[in-house]
């Protein structure tokens, strides 16, 4: 009897003993399911961060955008009302300007007031239109770049 009692001990402790060898290798498989899990929600939530803040950045590039390409249209408007003005006649356009003597007595001859000949005037015209592009290109640059590079 004993011997069987001892045979009996000695098949459950080896039942015991394989049981807990593939108990710790479930425990350690859990272990590497769970930082693996970790590991995934992390770079889950960095790249939820990262589109989030991608989204933010394309939407403050089109507001600045949008401004910028308002207030551009806005200074063409202004320079082809007064173009169309001038055109009309309803406004002069002058330059600073002297008028040298002319006559051959001395006497400074009244010519009226200097302007500018309808080829400079469209020069001119066109110079607004370049400056007003050029002035909403550097101030759009400058916003984007305090916006959102240097974001």
């Amino acid at each position: 009897m004993s011997r069987t009692l001892a045979i009996l001990c000695g098949a459950l402790l080896l039942a015991l003993y394989v049981a807990l060898g593939a108990l710790q290798d479930q425990a350690t498989e859990l272990a590497t399911a769970q930082a693996d899990h970790r590991q995934a929600s992390a770079r889950a939530d960095s790249l939820a961060d990262t589109l989030r803040l991608q989204r933010e950045l394309v939407a403050a590039a089109a507001a600045l955008d949008t401004k910028h390409t308002k207030e551009l249209d806005d200074a063409k408007a202004d320079n082809d009302r007064l173009r169309a003005a001038v055109a009309a006649g309803q406004q002069r356009l002058r330059v600073n300007a002297t008028c040298p003597a002319t006559s051959s007595s001395g006497r400074v001859v009244d010519a009226g007031t200097a302007e500018l000949t309808p080829q400079a005037r469209q020069d001119y015209f066109a110079l607004r239109d370049e400056l007003a592009l050029s002035r909403q290109m550097i101030l759009g640059l400058q916003d984007y770049v305090g916006t959102v590079c240097l974001r």
